[in-house]
């Protein structure tokens, strides 16, 4: 081995193990890629048909299989419990945060769901009055969402206060005093008071907007992987050829 040559051995399996991390961080994105892909197709799929009857409670065991479905149910509001996720100002409310306002709506067949009935901002969180729910037998639709799951920047929540920072079906019915309600939430779609002007609790959109920028990723760690090739196969020639000159 020439002396050039030798002098290379090094360079080269550190730009080895580069490429490799970049092509991994590649080939992950294209994964996560088709994730988004089935998962935005799941929801397209699910939100815009016509609402279903609410599943009966035999099927509420994998609330993950109801997510994003379009469902409509009938009871009433269990007035006088309600809790509080906090919440960024959703697009257009202005730039003060707040809380999305949750109420058991108990159904005509006996079982209780947790409805999130729309954001209200933290000036107006204290009105109980003004975001009380409508009274009286009524049919609500809405979507079904899984329970969040927290991570280690989420903050404590504070039940005394009924303040949460996730949804969480278990810890708010236990502590609103909800027994045998479903282990997931409904985000209402329609609300008397969102024909109130400026009236609160109002609705927001149920549907997230996916951010799907997994291909234009994979393209970046792929390019980057390709361009360290390029620049040791610039260099290993240069030294090759002060190596023969030697």
């Amino acid at each position: 081995m020439s002396r050039g040559a030798r002098a290379l051995l090094w360079p080269a399996i550190a730009t080895l193990l580069g490429v490799a991390l970049l092509v991994s961080l590649g080939s992950w994105q294209l994964r996560r890629l088709g994730e988004k892909e089935a998962l935005i197709a799941r929801i397209e799929s699910r939100v815009h048909v016509p609402p279903q009857d609410f599943p009966p409670p035999g099927d509420w065991r994998a609330p993950a299989d109801f997510d994003f479905a379009h469902v409509r149910a009938r009871g009433r509001y269990v007035e006088g419990r309600d809790a509080l996720i906090f919440m960024k100002a959703p697009d257009g409310f202005g730039p003060e945060p707040g809380y999305m306002v949750v109420t058991p709506f108990a159904l005509l067949s006996g079982n209780t769901i947790l409805v999130e009935r729309g954001f209200i901002p933290a000036s107006k969180a204290d009105d109980l009055a003004g975001r009380a729910p409508p009274s009286g037998e009524l049919t609500i639709t809405g979507l079904m969402r899984a329970p969040q799951s927290r991570n280690m920047f989420t903050p404590s929540d504070d039940p005394a206060r009924f303040i949460w920072y996730t949804r969480d079906p278990a810890a708010i019915s236990a502590a609103l005093g909800v027994a045998s309600a479903a282990p997931f939430f409904t985000i209402a779609l329609q609300s008397p008071q969102s024909a109130v002007p400026n009236g609160f609790p109002r609705l927001v959109s149920a549907t997230p907007e996916i951010v799907n920028n997994h291909l234009s990723y994979a393209f970046t760690w792929f390019s980057l992987a390709l361009a360290l090739l390029v620049v040791f196969a610039v260099f290993a020639r240069g030294r090759l050829k002060l190596g023969d000159a030697g």
